[in-house]
């Protein structure tokens, strides 16, 4: 494993105050809107989590069963992003950004949110909240802003898991809390709901901390590429924009989708006529999420594409030990296919076909 691989961030991590530093939480150790540090936990032991089974038994077996159904936090962040492209409905709408929904809309995130998770989880129904985990009833609430969530008079003393997400950061947390009536405001909206008071954020257990979310390709794009990518008529012509200008990016099956807005979308994408045709006289190659092109991506350096992804890149052939870009830098990263050695091109080398990839 190469550096860059292992600086990557876990999907998520265990987080309980007092502990060493997680890499993916700000220097200070705070996460913003939080009042006390939050910290990675490897495992569910330590005397943090002592104290909690001492002070709240529920929460600390809920903590446990939680991070035993998905201690990486993995499936929920894939409900978590599910969630979002379910609501903003790219195949049909084109749209790939919370702000483009409207306000009706945005106010089912929360339940489309809560259905994921339980479905990701198998978590079954609550008694009178959302969920039940290791026999107590817990009611699931989404913000995109932290400290947004509002609290029903129901779940007043109960048990919440609190979720986060950002598709403009690109990260998500989720955290469990008590909503005792200290640590509400006294002040509610119009059905009674009501807000964590300073005291109830800084007393939330993070199980996971700004993780990143899977990335969503047209929010990492500038406005111009993205102007570029939605101006053609075809789609199979904006899709092949999308891989020229998303150039070493993982881009999901859902932006593929977003971009195409027809029901065989995959197939822009494919050999035999599609983007993976189109593009190879432009020397790019579109890496997939078999086994083979992952490896290839990795030896590259570039970002491995998970299941449903897809990375392109533009490539030229290394000739006789020596580039066409110049000097061939001593840590230089190049894959043999079709029986030359090929690296990745920059902006200013010339363009020459580029080779098939193996299947």
């Amino acid at each position: 494993m190469n550096p860059e691989q292992q600086s990557v961030p876990l999907p998520g991590q265990l987080l309980l105050p007092g502990m060493p530093p997680a890499p993916d939480v700000a220097e200070d150790g705070v996460i913003p809107g939080l009042a006390l540090p939050c910290s990675a936990l490897p495992g569910l032991d330590g005397p943090g989590l002592h104290r909690l089974r001492a002070d709240d038994p529920e929460l600390a077996a809920v903590a446990a069963a939680l991070a035993a159904l998905d201690p990486d936090g993995t499936l929920m962040a894939r409900a978590i992003r599910r969630a979002f492209d379910m609501l903003l409905d790219g195949q049909h709408t084109g749209r790939y950004r919370w702000d483009q929904l409207h306000k009706t809309e945005k106010t089912h995130a929360g339940t489309l949110v809560e259905i994921n998770l339980q479905r990701a989880l198998k978590l079954p129904d609550g008694t009178t909240l959302d969920y039940t985990i290791a026999g107590a009833d817990v009611d699931c609430k989404f913000s995109q802003k932290m400290g947004g969530w509002m609290i029903p008079p129901e779940a007043v003393g109960r048990l919440l898991l609190l979720v986060r997400a950002s598709d403009d950061e690109g990260t998500w947390s989720a955290g469990l809390v008590r909503a005792v009536e200290g640590r509400l405001r006294p002040g509610g909206n119009r059905d009674s709901k009501r807000a964590l008071n300073d005291e109830g954020r800084s007393s939330v257990l993070w199980l996971h901390a700004r993780a990143p979310l899977a990335e969503n390709a047209l929010l990492r794009l500038n406005e111009r590429a993205v102007v570029s990518v939605f101006a053609p008529a075809s789609g199979q012509q904006r899709v092949n924009e999308l891989f020229r200008r998303a150039l070493g990016m993982r881009v999901s099956r859902t932006v593929v989708a977003t971009v195409a807005m027809q029901d065989d979308y995959m197939k822009r994408v494919r050999d035999g006529g599609g983007a993976r045709d189109q593009l190879r006289a432009e020397g790019i190659v579109i890496f997939g999420d078999y086994a083979g092109d992952q490896a290839l991506a990795v030896a590259l350096g570039l970002p491995r594409p998970g299941p449903g992804e897809f990375v392109s890149a533009r490539l030229i052939r290394l000739r006789d030990g020596a580039s066409t870009l110049g000097e061939l830098r001593a840590d230089a990263r190049f894959v043999r296919l079709d029986g030359a050695d090929w690296a990745l091109a920059s902006p200013g080398d010339q363009v020459e076909p580029a080779p098939t990839l193996p299947r």
